[in-house]
């Protein structure tokens, strides 16, 4: 699931371990071809694409391609944005038929980026919005490798509630069958009321 160069927005130069580092101004917003540059960066990181559905991308052309195939078209997809340029992006896709009161988030955050709190916020962010935006939203889900330390930590620190393991739940890039875990977030929790109210 789940992230030095510099920043080419114009504003101060981001580099790790430098003063000028400022993590607080994360924004959520569509996803766009135009970006499709700044999704190089996490898309052809092999530490990024390790417990990822996708490989690393071999190309400009192919990553064009499965953005807009696989992340527009979805009804909630947004880049995650540190002073208005993207470094990840976040999901929730929606389940249907009667399992409709649930929906899986997922995100991936290059990985210059981990370790500073952004996925964390952007998790809370999501949260508050999406039980808003979608009332008939009961649980909020996601589904982790049991390896993957960091986004497990992500989400116990966004509110989360690990639930268990699911073994040999997942065929990670069609190979061998991976243990899961499972965490989710109801709409009535409490901590959710916080981050709406945050």
């Amino acid at each position: 699931m789940e992230i030095g160069q510099q920043q080419q927005s114009g504003s101060q130069d981001i580099q790790q371990g430098s003063v000028a580092d400022d993590y607080s101004d994360i924004t959520l917003r569509l996803l766009d071809l135009s970006d499709v540059d700044d999704f190089m960066e996490w898309f052809t990181d092999e530490k990024v694409a390790k417990f990822c559905s996708w490989d690393c991308f071999p190309s400009r052309e192919a990553a064009i391609s499965y953005v807009a195939k696989n992340l527009i078209p979805r009804p909630w997809n947004r880049a995650i944005c540190l002073k208005g340029k993207p470094i990840g992006y976040i999901s929730v896709s929606p389940c249907r038929g009667n399992d409709r009161c649930r929906a899986e988030i997922g995100y991936v955050l290059g990985s210059k980026y981990w370790g500073k709190g952004i996925t964390t916020k952007a998790v809370k962010m999501v949260t508050s919005s999406v039980f808003l935006e979608w009332p008939h939203l009961e649980r909020l889900e996601a589904v982790v490798d049991v390896e993957n330390i960091g986004s497990q930590r992500v989400l116990e620190k966004a509110g989360f509630t690990r639930e268990g393991v699911l073994r040999k739940y997942y065929l990670l890039k069609g190979k061998v069958p991976r243990d899961m875990v499972m965490f989710s977030i109801l709409s009535t929790d409490p901590q959710v009321n916080y981050f709406i109210c945050d």
